[in-house]
């Protein structure tokens, strides 16, 4: 493996699942324009708004993809791919989407001698829940942490702020619950503090110019830390 200085040298790779999702769109469009990224490849099922010329489009059949092994290959993944159970219709194809694809591209990147992994997971991720979405969520994290990546690094956001394609109205009314919480426990419960979309690509950019090896966790308000923002109102 190179040498791990290498990692936040310039003209680096980024590979980024999930670009046209709230987290993942804000993902692409930073990471354009950062100084450190030559090129960002973007595997997607439709062509995104807009274009750059750092930009690469690989149009994706996602339940074919061993035949893109060879396009994983760059310096930092960055996946953001989730769907949720409304969208999904089932829980069979709710695990096809957030974990297999996930656990698939993560170990062709893997096989390919990509230095770090940066997955977009969420709060109470453990294989051990009850809760489907999080038990689903944790044993994504748990497959991801035996691959011998340089860097992992697993954000653990609460609910999303952003504009996004579809509303969700459970979004906004955990958004306002997650507010409630953090001020009635007089911030006892950070780990549940809404953050903003932009907020978490930003730190998972940052954390990708960071020589951090082995495995890492950032729950919200770490993220919000990292990023140096103010918490959101």
């Amino acid at each position: 493996m190179k040498d791990p200085l290498d990692i936040h040298t310039g003209n680096k790779i980024a590979i980024v699942a999930g670009a046209t999702g709230l987290i993942g769109n804000e993902v692409v469009r930073q990471l354009l324009n950062h100084p450190a990224y030559g090129r960002v490849k973007v595997f997607v099922r439709r062509h995104l708004s807009f274009q750059h010329p750092k930009l690469q489009e690989i149009m994706t059949d996602f339940d074919r993809l061993e035949e893109y092994a060879h396009e994983f290959k760059g310096n930092d993944l960055f996946l953001c791919l989730g769907t949720t159970m409304a969208k999904a219709g089932s829980r069979k194809a709710f695990i096809k989407v957030d974990l297999t694809y996930n656990l698939k591209m993560a170990r062709m990147a893997s096989d390919n001698k990509v230095h770090q992994v940066l997955l977009v997971s969420s709060v109470g991720a453990d294989p051990d829940a009850l809760f489907f979405y999080s038990k689903v969520k944790g044993n994504l994290e748990q497959a991801i942490k035996q691959l011998p990546f340089w860097g992992i690094h697993i954000f653990q956001p609460s609910v999303l702020l952003g504009q996004r394609e579809e509303l969700r109205m459970g979004e906004k009314v955990a958004g306002s619950v997650g507010h409630w919480l953090d001020k009635v426990t007089g911030g006892g419960m950070t780990v549940y503090k809404p953050v903003h979309a932009e907020t978490v690509a930003l730190a998972m950019i940052r954390v990708a110019q960071k020589l951090s090896g082995g495995v890492h966790t950032y729950e919200s308000h770490i993220i919000a830390e990292i990023a140096g923002v103010e918490d959101p109102n």
